[in-house]
């Protein structure tokens, strides 16, 4: 699946509507990969969205969450906000915050000897980009939403249940609350509880969200990404999705080599000019390089194989 592209289209129109350079309108990319694993997974995300449900992506790095969540938010045709979790995040760096003072100072000299003088000083606040997608209707994609602590994401339940954003009353306009407009939706990713840096989310929140759990793509799908991503032509494609589906069947990590790693090794061999041959100059160290961190902890009597083991699966799939 190919990146959508990220247009910033007509720029300085999109930020006069909320007076914020946050927000960015998506145009789907013509090279977007649409295998009909990939069709069947949009039109299920989309009648989700279009009832109203926010939706989640769920599942291991490097399959397709972000990409595929971009490519979705560009057919719902409103500008997009994006917010990648953070484990420093508080509800504030959510909904906004106060972010100075204002001052403003009078002087009445009306009669020349009477001099009155009255000064005072407000907080300013301003809004962050929740606040400003529950108002306008914005689509927000939550990028690895689990990375940020579960306190700060409290703020959501009332906007995914209530359809109410609660403030506080020092905010500009001085409302404790906004209704969230009818057009609003919001795409979440995440990475499982496992990995490094990931917190546990709350069963409220996540009783909210209709979750889609992400595995890799089929055979077709991972052939089809490989060749728009690189210039190698099809036979060679396919071989190194192959080789990499196989390594993850051997692995430690049956995550591990995600397509990523089938991308980087078609780019290459095509920079080269070469084949997924074992002939080929190229080929098999290429692949024992780009494969060395998902296949290091694979070992044999305490001693790593990773090189006879790639050698193995090499001339298989090359048979």
């Amino acid at each position: 699946m190919k990146e959508a592209n990220l247009k910033m289209v007509n720029q300085k129109k999109a930020a006069s509507m909320s007076g914020s350079g946050d927000q960015v309108v998506l145009q789907a990319s013509d090279s977007f990969v649409s295998t009909e694993y990939i069709k069947g997974l949009n039109r299920r995300v989309m009648a989700y969205l279009h009832v109203g449900y926010p939706v989640h992506f769920s599942g291991p790095a490097g399959t397709g969450k972000t990409t595929l969540a971009f490519h979705i938010a560009s057919q719902l045709e409103r500008p997009v906000i994006l917010i990648h979790g953070d484990d420093e995040f508080s509800s504030s760096d959510l909904i906004g915050k106060d972010s100075g003072y204002r001052k403003s100072k009078v002087v009445d000299n009306y009669i020349r000897s009477v001099h009155k003088s009255e000064e005072q000083m407000n907080t300013y606040w301003v809004d962050n980009r929740l606040t400003t997608a529950c108002e306008e209707g914005y689509t927000l994609i939550y990028d690895e939403f689990t990375r940020s602590r579960p306190e700060a994401n409290n703020v959501l339940l009332s906007v995914l249940e209530e359809k109410v954003l609660n403030l506080p009353k020092r905010r500009r306009y001085g409302q404790g609350y906004i209704q969230v407009h009818p057009k609003f939706r919001v795409l979440f990713t995440s990475n499982p509880e496992e990995y490094a840096g990931v917190h546990k989310t709350q069963d409220a929140l996540m009783d909210r969200l209709i979750t889609v759990n992400m595995g890799h793509f089929d055979r077709a799908s991972e052939v089809e990404i490989a060749l728009a991503k690189s210039n190698v032509d099809r036979r060679d494609a396919e071989r190194i999705v192959d080789l990499v589906r196989e390594i993850r069947k051997i692995g430690v990590n049956n995550h591990r080599p995600t397509i990523r790693a089938s991308i980087a090794i078609a780019r290459i061999l095509s920079h080269v000019q070469g084949r997924a041959d074992l002939n080929d100059p190229f080929f098999p160290d290429i692949c024992k390089d780009v494969l060395n961190t998902d296949t290091a902890k694979v070992t044999k009597g305490g001693k790593p194989i990773m090189g006879e083991k790639v050698e193995e699966l090499l001339a298989k799939v090359c048979a």
